[in-house]
């Protein structure tokens, strides 16, 4: 596995899938609006929802929801408060997978979406696993880059707490 592979994380890969603009934000340790309702909704449902899990596990600059074992096998679970975000969620959690298996480590994923008690099995297939070199070689290059790419209204922008560094 490659240093600059550690480097990126799983929510950078998410947020390139949502806005580009929020990559190189967070690149530059610009951090979103902690205060936020969206992202306070967010932690407050990641601590609630499968409390007896072990949080978070670390790999570089990846914090993955934790992991269980199903029938003696790893799952990494990414759990997020809707399945609006699967696609999105889906690639951060590929992301996961390709990062463990480059590390020699084998594992299954699911996303988790508790507030609709809904489950989905992700394998890193070969289609997958080229979306996801796809989605580091874009966020290598957003990153890279000096500015900000250009501020574009998408349907996310409403609930976005990086609003400020776009529309105030």
């Amino acid at each position: 596995m490659r240093d600059r592979d550690m480097s990126l994380s799983g929510t950078m890969i998410w947020y390139y899938t949502i806005c580009p603009r929020q990559v190189w934000l967070m690149s530059r340790q610009l951090n979103p609006d902690e205060d936020d309702p969206n992202l306070e909704y967010g932690r407050f449902l990641h601590e609630r929802s499968y409390r007896k899990e072990k949080k978070e596990l670390r790999i570089g600059s990846n914090a993955m929801d934790f992991v269980d074992m199903v029938d003696g096998t790893p799952v990494v679970i990414e759990v997020k408060k809707s399945s609006r975000t699967a696609g999105s969620a889906r690639l951060q959690l590929a992301h996961y997978l390709l990062t463990l298996e480059e590390a020699g480590i084998k594992v299954k994923g699911q996303l988790r979406f508790p507030e609709e008690r809904r489950r989905e099995d992700v394998v890193l297939d070969d289609g997958l696993r080229s979306q996801v070199i796809a989605a580091r070689e874009a966020v290598r290059r957003i990153i890279d880059q000096d500015r900000p790419p250009q501020v574009e209204r998408t349907r996310w922008c409403s609930s976005c707490a990086y609003a400020g560094f776009c529309w105030a």
